[in-house]
């Protein structure tokens, strides 16, 4: 008991509420044959997220504490870092996708309020290199990404919801893996008649082409890699900003052109970006909602430095290539459930990763069985107050040797389309009105 007459573990016994709170109600018995069972295993490799530590057996050590003293009435389960990680392993594909299927029903189900940006259910995706240790193994399986001096890497795809910039999915390749495919992999993870934001580099005709036909919507940035037609006369009424991607192999494998909306945009130093998207009209999508919506994209940015910097897991720490993929897997579903969990606490409208530093010292005080106070662990979280700091000059150092100095993606190319496209076009018009 501490001073105030509270005890310490009570905070232990609230966090494995709140993370019960955020798991199936069924599929994860507590009782087993095995000393780790589904339950202990997840929640184990669920703190195994939060925890610091230089190596994987620190951070191991740590979540079996906080696992044996919220369940103390239960069997303790094994101290060997090697059983558990052989464990997890086995397990992790079945447990994952349980455990992601549930936190996304009850993201709809519990943040209904904070679901929509204007009509659209709005969804971002970015990619990002993870880190792993340079062993045989994983140069093998991951590759080299090909900078200077890197090591073997993963790449990870990221879905998050714009308006609350809580995680909706993830996929993960190797260090050569197109981001094209991992975000059409994960396409069947949206929700019907979603909202795609996407950066420049996801414009290409078969990516488009495969989200318009998964049946959501799309806000993309185009950049000079990408060339435009116009007046193809594809559509019966072209409207200013009615622009065609129709690529040479399209065109010669028959495909029809996809009929866009070019937006461009202006930033306060009068520098133009360009944004495509398959809503047509003006009145569905204003260029204003464009912006919105675009500038929120900025979130999954936030997500990215939340894992790197504040769960400091910018390096997976396992050295062979299947423990660094659990590895990764359970650190996304770690700060998946934090987040989600601070953000429904405080039903901010705010980016939920403006709070994730201060939530995960909650939390970590928590494990460590230091109670704040008379406040339980609900009311300390919904206390944290998200960062509302304004940069009021640029950050960009004086020096800085590992800075990208990648060039402006620049604005799109765009020509008149040529008479023998207008006839195959007009091609495609024939057959459309005889369907």
């Amino acid at each position: 008991m501490d001073r105030s007459g509270n005890d310490p573990k009570a905070y232990l016994i609230q966090l494995r509420q709140a993370i019960a709170a955020y798991l199936p109600t069924r599929g994860l018995p507590l009782i087993g044959v095995w000393r780790w069972t589904d339950r202990l295993l997840v929640t184990a490799a669920i703190l195994l997220a939060f925890v610091g530590g230089a190596t994987m057996i620190d951070r191991f050590t740590g979540a079996r504490a906080a696992v044996v003293d919220m369940y103390r009435s239960r069997r303790r389960p094994g101290r060997s870092f090697a059983g558990f990680m052989a464990a997890l392993a086995r397990h992790s594909p079945r447990l994952v996708a349980l455990i992601a299927a549930t936190l996304r029903g009850k993201m709809q189900a519990r943040l209904a309020a904070h679901w929509r940006v204007g009509r659209f259910a709005a969804f971002g995706f970015d990619g990002t290199k993870i880190d792993c240790p340079r062993t045989k193994a994983n140069e093998k399986h991951f590759k080299i990404g090909g900078r200077h001096k890197s090591g073997p890497q993963m790449l990870l795809g990221m879905l998050f919801h714009l308006r609350t910039g809580l995680i909706w999915s993830w996929r993960r390749g190797d260090a050569c893996t197109p981001e094209r495919t991992l975000l059409r992999d994960l396409l069947g993870d949206l929700p019907a008649a979603s909202l795609l934001v996407a950066d420049a580099g996801l414009t290409g005709y078969d990516l488009l082409s495969a989200i318009l036909a998964a049946g959501h919507a799309f806000v993309i940035r185009v950049g000079a890699n990408v060339t435009l037609l116009q007046k193809l006369g594809y559509l019966v009424e072209e409207r200013h900003g009615i622009v065609y991607l129709w690529s040479q192999r399209a065109q010669e494998e028959g495909l029809p052109p996809l009929a866009l909306r070019l937006i461009v945009l202006y930033d306060g130093r009068n520098r133009k970006w360009c944004l495509l998207t398959n809503v047509l009209d003006p009145q569905e999508l204003s260029t204003a909602q464009a912006r919105q919506l675009y500038k929120l994209r900025w979130g999954v940015e936030l997500l990215f430095r939340a894992m790197k910097q504040t769960l400091a897991r910018r390096k997976m720490l396992s050295t062979s290539p299947g423990h660094a993929e659990v590895e990764l897997d359970w650190t996304v579903i770690g700060q998946w459930l934090l987040s989600q969990l601070w953000f429904e606490g405080r039903g901010e409208k705010a980016a939920v990763a403006q709070g994730f530093a201060a939530a995960l010292r909650v939390v970590r005080r928590a494990m460590a069985g230091q109670a704040d106070g008379r406040q339980s662990l609900w009311r300390t979280l919904a206390r944290i107050r998200p960062d509302r700091y304004r940069r009021r000059r640029p950050k960009k150092a004086r020096a800085w040797a590992h800075q990208k100095n990648d060039p402006p993606c620049g604005t799109p190319k765009l020509r008149i389309a040529t008479p023998t496209e207008k006839r195959m076009a007009s091609g495609f018009c024939e057959l459309k009105r005889a369907a």
